[in-house]
């Protein structure tokens, strides 16, 4: 979602086709073939072992979860499979990254589902076919990657044996970003009132990119502070680190209202762009914080 309190659309109405749609497709080209890849390559050293059969399981179970709650379509679960063998193969056995993303999957699809008849009836609700390849890749394609060695470093301009805590706590804020964003928008459609643009702090219509409403901002950052609690669990971070991630996803969530509310409106960015940016830079701010 674009912003704590809305969806992409400027004025309440009936679905509508994304805009920019070279940008859902370049989120796409940029996330999913290097994850896919990268998958490929590790699933082969793996084969025959445990691991390899373990990620298996848990992708396709994965996909196939999904399609049964309806959350996706087919090209989205096949996506988030995809995801998902990347946090299991960079965060192998029981103390893995998976435990945040199913706390994500979970806290996202609740949110999505709450009050469906108000947004419906303010042309707000997600379609019913879920959401779309392009959106999972936004949401979670960055945290995917960085638990791939070789591109964190890059992110994070540093060799490649450097980059564990500083991916963990990035793979961790980037996921409790996509939490608190999804999460903050779609309660805020139903329970935060009259939304204010994060800019001037003007009232706007529910559905405004950049709209933001306090009762939506504060289950956002909830929903991102359990998320994180999760992952520092089962992760094993440091508190400091853990809060690092937490302070960067609310970060992150503003800069998502911030891109919402200026290049999404002026027509400079859609949605799934606005939300790929926003994790990025949760992401970047807690790599970089650990660094400092």
């Amino acid at each position: 979602m674009s912003t704590p309190a809305a969806t992409s659309n400027s004025q309440p109405q009936p679905a509508r086709r994304s805009a920019l749609p070279w940008q859902s497709k370049a989120v796409l080209l940029a996330l999913v073939p290097l994850a896919g890849t990268w998958v490929c390559l590790r699933a082969g050293v793996a084969w025959p072992t445990p691991l390899f059969w373990q990620t298996a399981l848990i992708s396709i179970g994965l996909t196939l979860f999904v399609l049964i709650l309806r959350a996706a379509t087919p090209g989205a679960a096949i996506t988030g499979g995809i995801f998902a063998a990347t946090l299991y193969l960079a965060t192998p056995g029981l103390r893995t990254a998976l435990w945040p993303l199913l706390a994500l999957l979970l806290f996202t699809f609740g949110a999505t589902r709450f009050g469906r008849r108000r947004k419906e009836a303010l042309g707000l609700a997600e379609a019913r076919r879920g959401r779309t390849a392009s959106q999972v890749a936004a949401n979670l394609g960055v945290a995917a990657l960085t638990g791939i060695p070789d591109v964190a470093a890059h992110l994070f301009f540093v060799a490649p044996e450097e980059t564990g805590r500083m991916a963990l706590a990035a793979m961790l804020a980037a996921m409790a970003e996509a939490t608190a964003d999804t999460v903050s928008s779609e309660l805020g459609q139903v329970l935060g009132g009259q939304p204010r643009l994060i800019t001037t702090f003007r009232r706007v219509s529910p559905g405004t990119d950049g709209g933001i409403t306090i009762i939506g901002t504060l289950l956002g950052c909830l929903a991102a502070l359990i998320v994180v609690l999760i992952g520092a669990s089962v992760l094993a971070l440091p508190r400091l680190d853990a809060a690092i991630a937490l302070a960067a996803a609310i970060a992150g969530l503003f800069i998502d209202s911030y891109l919402g509310a200026v290049p999404e409106r002026a027509g400079w960015l859609n949605n799934d762009a606005v939300n790929a940016l926003s994790t990025l830079a949760a992401a970047l701010i807690a790599a970089a914080a650990i660094r400092l």
